[in-house]
Parts: structure tokens; C-alpha cells; sequence
């Protein structure tokens, strides 16, 4: 190697000055000191100083010679936990790099160190001049041995000195060191024994502790809990009103299937996760105008720190044996691509500006997960997709709990009525409160005011258009399960064709025979299907213009669930006359039925054994059919039973939440009404509707 390569390494395998920082203390952890303290000051020969003193273990001439000197050293791969007295650490860093952190801060680096039983050394490298030497051999550090006085460590630490900075360091900086400092010990654990203090010359700041603000630990919700090495969740959520109110719990758990089904494909289909156990604890605020009002008023802080110490501390951060690993810098905060998730379901999803979290992981139960070599993210593999994927699940499951208590059953609104949710007002809201903060200019106002404006304007032309969308609404919201029928008819047919292909003589007749039967069988169910959905799907569609018989209906629904159903080994009753007509489209009937058996299978195959599905119709005296669906399954929880037609809510992993929420709506199209009977009939849910029959309409 060139001996440049000192100055490269530190310029590009660390991020920036906050993080080359960071690291440093973080080495400070690593020796087992219980204090850390950062100092900027200026001195009068050498210009302004960056110092990093920690009361750790320091360093004897044995080991600043084998350890510290070399470049990428194993020492801590072999040294991974350290003890003193009570405390045992595990080791933060293991690629032996650390120190390259101070060549990116400055060109010359001064190091005094002292170990127990141990003398004073001092060592001082010149990074640029080490960089201009033509060989390896020519780099040196020196090491040289102070007494008394000279010491500036009393009993036992190192202070690192670093010169000749790179950067002039602004305010905006020191305070973007400070908000990352706050965030290197897990904020909701206890840091045992280690304290960060951060010194600015000149700042006036008395208090130089580092510590997070009470009302991150007071959040409105918040879910905590643990993840077994089988990929299974369980968890606690949490909601507490910042203006006092009932307060309100829920247990919640999800299986490894469960996150697999949520990925949408994006996990192989192994039997467990790669990735180990890890506990986690994600607490989330809504930030909007008022309500950091609220928050301002009852912890007696401005309003704007609200935001700022949100912003400081938000995304999710991951924590190895109780130190920071991932996120280091702004630039990686959103490293679960949460915001861009967001932008589908603004308002129901969480961004990273709204939460603070931690997970917990262990470098013995989780080795895969390994840090890239600019310490800002994962290195990427298997281990790393699964852990992303099970952490992206919890966030969709704490969405949900979130909204069950941000929206009541009061604010449910008639179809044509959703349209006026269409408005910039929240944005407008928040945007003025980042330029309260110095973070948007008054022009941004302007200009998210006049598409405000222009908003309310076109509000009127789209509710003309809104029921045409919200049929298309209708087939989308069972395009899944016909995606997975269609699959499912192709298989059999590309059998067939596949049989076909073979050598002549090499076809066993009764094979031939019974693959072209399911191939023929295939191409007419999928005929079937397009038949009856393709008038939805026209622009031309009018209610009225077929019925359907409710029979085939269910059995068409059913045999779109065959394989969920034979997987899960529910036994199906079917109580429906043959004579049963009624006077909805059918792909409208098949849309209601879908979406209640769909969720009764889901639900069903929640439970151990005695799984049980049944479809009851009768037609009654007012000439309506109804029609029922019971299952066996957990059931609704009570309390929750009056918020599940709401948009977007929803207990299924990966769920959209617009399933009942359609479906109550095509009934209510047709006069009829969705509900959920409690208790179930047959010990889980029981959903009953009706809908007008033909000898009705006749």
C-alpha cells in the first residue's frame, strides 16, 4: 500500500467530522470508561483544539505498539469483551479503524494513555506527513515516555488531542454533535456507569452532560417487545393522550408467516428468519401544529424544541450490546425506507420524523448482522433482508394500533363525503412550523398555501368522478386473490403444455389425459372469472343489469380459496339454497364474499385445531337475502369492533385496511347493511348482510 492510503481511509470509510467523532467516544466505551468528555477549545499556538478524554482503561507500550498502531487489527475480534470490576462490555468495533477517525478530523493527532500499574506514554502522529511519504517503512508514530506533571491522566484513561482540523466548526455543527451524542447510549435503557459531556469554548453552555429530553420517554404511543430466533413477535402497545385520558393496552403478535406474507415477496420462503433475536421499542408523536402545542404546554418547553428533539432523535436505530451501530449521520436515518413507504398512505403511515426507536440486538445472537465498513449501514445479506423485513412488519402492526386511536367511530364518513379529506391544510400546518424552526423559508409557505388553494378548487370536479373510482376500488380490492386464482388455473395449464412438448412414445396415456382435463377445466374457470368481473371494470357499468345466484357465488368464492383453505384444514359448511337470486352484480356479491372469507381463512389459520367456516343465506320476510359468514377463529375483540369498517385499519400484516371498509359499501349501495354480530355463532367472527332479491325487485 501507498502511504496515502492513511488520509484516504479516513476520508472516505468515515461519513463526516459528527461521526468521525462519535467514533472516537465510542473507543472511549470500548476501554471500559464510565466518563467521556468532548472539548473544543482554542489555543493560542496551535489554533483550535478537538479533545476526547475518557477515565477507560487506557493503554500500556505492549499494546499501543501491537493494538493501536496497526491498521485494521484483530484485537478486538480476540479482546471482544472487556471487564472491569462490576462492568462487562462487549465490544462496539472490530474492524480496527477507529483511530482513522481522528486522520479525517485533523492532520496531526497527540495521545497520551496510561494503563493500570502501568506509565504515562505519549504518542503523536502526523497523518499529512505520513500521507507524503514515499514508503511504508517511513511511517512512523513516535512514543515517548512523561512523568509528573506532564501526565494529564490521573490514575488511569486516554486523551486524545487532534490539531490542524480539516473543518471550522460552526454552531449548527456542535449542535448536530450533541443531538448524535444523545443517541449513542440506547436512549429508553439504562447506560450503566457511562456519561458524555460536550464542552464548546466560548458556548456558555453550563450543562454539559448529554441527555435526551423527558417527554421522549412520555410518548403518546409507543410498542415494545421481543423477537425470537424462529422470526416470531410479541408485544405490548401502549397509548397514552398527552392531555390526560384513558389510557389503553393491546397485546400483540405476529409469525414468521405473517412477516413473509407482509414482504410481498421480498423474503425467500425459508421456514425461519436468518437473522437472530432482538428486542425493540419504537414510540411515535403526531406533529402537527396543535399537537406540539400540547406537547410544549404539559413538559413546560418551547414549542419548537419539540420538533428539534424529535428530529434529533428520529428513525429507528439499532444498538449492539447496548452502543449505537446504525443510524450515524441524517443521511441514513431513514435506513427501513420508511418515508418513501409512506408516500402511498400519507397520514396513516409513520415517518422517521415521527418516531424514536431502539432495537437491541447481541453480536453473539446475531453475527450476520455485520456493519459496512463506513459504519452507516448493514453489510447486505440474507440475515440483514430478514431483520429489515420483520422490523418493517411491527411498524405496519403499531400503524394500525396508532390509528385505532387516532380515529373513533365518529369520524367514519359516507363514501361521497371522503373526498374532502383532499387537502393540503395538515401540510400547510406543518410546513409553517418548520419555518417556525428555521427550516423552511416563508416562500414554501406561499407556495403550500396556493396548492391549498388549487386543491379546494378541483375538490368539486373529482367527487363528480369519485363513485366511477371507487368501483375500480372494488375490483382492486380483490385483485390479490384473483391474481392467486389466476396462478393457480396457469400452473395446471403450463403442465400441460410442458407434457406436451415430450417425444411422442414417451407420453403415458392416463397422465396425458388427466393433465389435459385440468387444463381444459382451467381455461374455463378463468373464462369464468373474466365474465363475471369485466362488466365492473367498464366504464359503462349500471347496477341492475344482472343478478346473482347466491349459491354459485359462495362455491366460486370458496374454490378461489381452495388451496387456503386445504392448508389450513378448515372443514366448510354451505347452507345456501339453490334457489337463492339476488339483485346485486355478481361480481359485486363475489366482492363482499370474498373480502369476509378471505379474513375468516387468514383468521383461522391463527388457531390450533377445530377450524370451522360456515356460509348461511335465507331469504326473509322483508324479501331480502341475508347472508352470513361464521367461523371458528380467534374472534373480533370487543373493543375493537365498532373501528373495523374504518378505512385503514386492519390486524393483517401487509393489509390495506379498505376490505370491510368496500365492502360495507357495495351493501350499502344496494340498501342493505354490513355487520358484525358479537358473540359469533361459532365461537369466532360472524359477519351478516343483506341484499335486496330478485322477487323483491320484481
Amino acid at each position: 500500500m501507498h502511504p496515502r492510503v492513511f488520509a484516504a481511509l479516513g476520508a472516505d470509510l468515515v461519513t463526516n467530522d459528527v461521526v468521525a467523532v462519535i467514533e472516537l467516544v465510542k473507543n472511549s466505551y470500548d476501554a471500559m470508561a464510565s466518563r467521556v468528555d468532548v472539548i473544543y477549545a482554542v489555543d493560542k499556538e496551535s489554533g483550535p483544539v478537538l479533545e476526547i478524554s475518557d477515565d477507560g482503561i487506557g493503554m500500556s507500550r505492549h499494546t499501543l505498539e501491537t493494538a493501536w498502531s496497526v491498521v485494521a487489527t484483530p484485537y478486538r475480534t480476540t479482546h471482544s469483551v472487556e471487564k472491569r470490576g462490576k462492568m462487562t462490555r462487549r465490544s462496539s468495533g472490530e474492524k480496527g479503524l477507529g483511530r482513522l477517525s481522528a486522520a479525517r478530523l485533523g492532520k496531526r493527532l497527540q495521545m497520551y494513555t496510561k494503563a493500570a500499574h502501568e506509565k504515562c506514554w505519549l504518542v503523536e502522529v502526523n497523518w499529512s506527513d505520513l500521507a507524503h511519504q514515499d514508503t511504508l517503512d517511513a511511517c512512523e508514530a513516535t512514543c515517548k515516555l512523561v512523568a509528573g506533571a506532564q501526565c494529564p491522566i490521573k490514575e488511569t484513561g486516554t486523551q486524545v488531542r487532534i490539531f490542524d482540523l480539516e473543518t471550522d466548526w460552526s454552531p449548527d455543527q456542535f449542535e448536530e454533535l450533541r443531538e448524535n451524542l444523545s443517541r449513542l447510549i440506547a436512549p429508553f435503557g439504562s447506560a450503566e456507569d457511562f456519561e458524555i459531556h460536550l464542552e464548546v469554548e466560548g458556548s456558555g453552555d453550563l450543562d454539559t452532560k448529554i441527555s435526551a429530553p423527558e417527554f421522549l420517554s412520555k410518548p403518546p404511543y409507543a410498542i415494545r417487545g421481543h423477537v425470537d430466533g424462529l422470526g416470531n413477535v410479541k408485544a405490548k402497545y401502549e397509548y397514552h393522550p398527552i392531555i390526560p385520558a384513558k389510557s389503553r393496552y393491546d397485546q400483540l403478535g405476529l409469525s414468521w408467516t405473517d412477516v413473509k406474507e407482509a414482504s410481498e415477496g421480498r423474503l425467500r420462503t425459508h421456514k425461519s428468519p436468518s437473522c437472530g433475536p432482538f428486542e425493540f421499542e419504537i414510540r411515535a408523536w403526531d406533529i402537527s401544529s396543535t399537537d406540539t402545542e400540547d406537547l410544549s404546554q404539559r413538559f413546560q418547553i418551547a414549542k419548537a424544541s419539540v420538533r428539534k428533539s424529535i428530529r434529533a432523535h428520529k428513525g429507528i436505530s439499532v444498538y449492539r450490546d447496548g452502543i449505537l451501530v446504525l443510524p450515524k449521520s441524517e443521511d441514513a436515518r431513514d435506513w427501513l425506507g420508511l418515508d418513501l413507504r409512506r408516500i402511498s398512505r400519507i397520514g396513516t403511515r409513520l415517518s422517521t420524523s415521527q418516531i424514536v426507536g431502539y432495537v437491541a440486538i447481541s453480536a453473539d445472537e446475531n453475527p450476520q448482522l455485520e456493519d459496512s465498513s463506513n459504519r452507516e449501514s448493514f453489510t447486505q445479506n440474507p440475515a440483514v433482508r430478514d431483520f429489515q423485513e420483520i422490523l418493517k412488519a411491527i411498524v405496519a402492526v403499531f400503524e394500525v394500533q396508532r390509528d385505532r386511536d387516532r380515529i373513533k367511530p365518529a369520524d367514519e364518513l359516507k363514501l361521497e363525503s371522503l373526498i374532502d379529506g383532499v387537502t393540503a391544510s395538515d401540510l400547510v400546518d406543518e410546513v409553517s412550523a418548520l419555518a417556525e424552526d428555521g427550516l423552511a423559508s416563508p416562500e414554501v409557505v406561499h407556495r403550500v398555501s396556493a396548492l391549498n388553494a388549487r386543491l379546494q378548487v378541483v375538490k368539486d370536479a373529482i367527487k363528480l368522478r369519485f363513485i366511477y373510482y371507487s368501483r375500480l376500488a372494488t375490483v382492486g380490492s380483490i385483485a390479490q386473490l384473483l391474481v392467486h386464482e389466476i396462478r393457480n388455473r396457469t400452473t395446471a395449464i403450463g403442465r400441460f403444455l410442458r407434457t406436451c412438448k415430450r417425444p411422442m412414445g414417451s407420453q403415458d396415456d392416463l397422465t396425458f389425459a388427466s393433465q389435459l382435463e385440468l387444463a381444459e377445466s382451467s381455461v374455463a374457470a378463468l373464462e369464468h372469472l373474466a365474465d363475471t368481473f369485466a362488466p365492473l371494470a367498464s366504464r359503462s357499468f349500471r347496477r341492475g343489469k344482472r343478478n346473482s345466484q347466491v349459491y354459485a357465488s359462495a362455491e366460486r368464492c370458496l374454490a378461489m380459496l381452495e388451496k387456503d383453505i386445504e392448508k389450513a384444514e378448515i372443514s366448510v359448511k354451505t347452507r345456501v339454497p339453490d334457489s337463492l337470486s339476488a339483485a346485486i352484480d355478481p361480481g359485486e356479491l363475489d366482492t363482499v364474499l370474498l373480502n369476509l372469507l378471505s379474513n375468516a381463512v387468514y383468521w383461522l389459520g391463527k388457531v390450533k385445531e377445530d377450524r370451522k367456516l360456515e356460509i348461511v343465506a335465507k331469504e326473509n320476510s322483508r324479501k331480502k337475502i341475508e347472508i352470513t359468514v361464521n367461523d371458528s377463529g380467534p374472534g373480533v375483540d370487543s373493543k375493537d369492533a365498532e373501528s373495523i369498517f374504518l378505512p385503514g385499519i386492519t390486524k393483517r400484516p401487509g393489509g390495506i385496511g379498505m376490505g370491510l371498509t368496500i365492502a360495507a359499501e357495495i351493501v350499502a349501495e344496494h340498501n342493505g347493511h354490513l355487520a358484525l354480530q358479537q358473540p359469533g355463532r361459532l365461537g369466532g367472527a360472524t359477519f351478516t348482510f343483506d341484499v335486496p332479491s330478485t322477487s323483491q325487485v320484481n
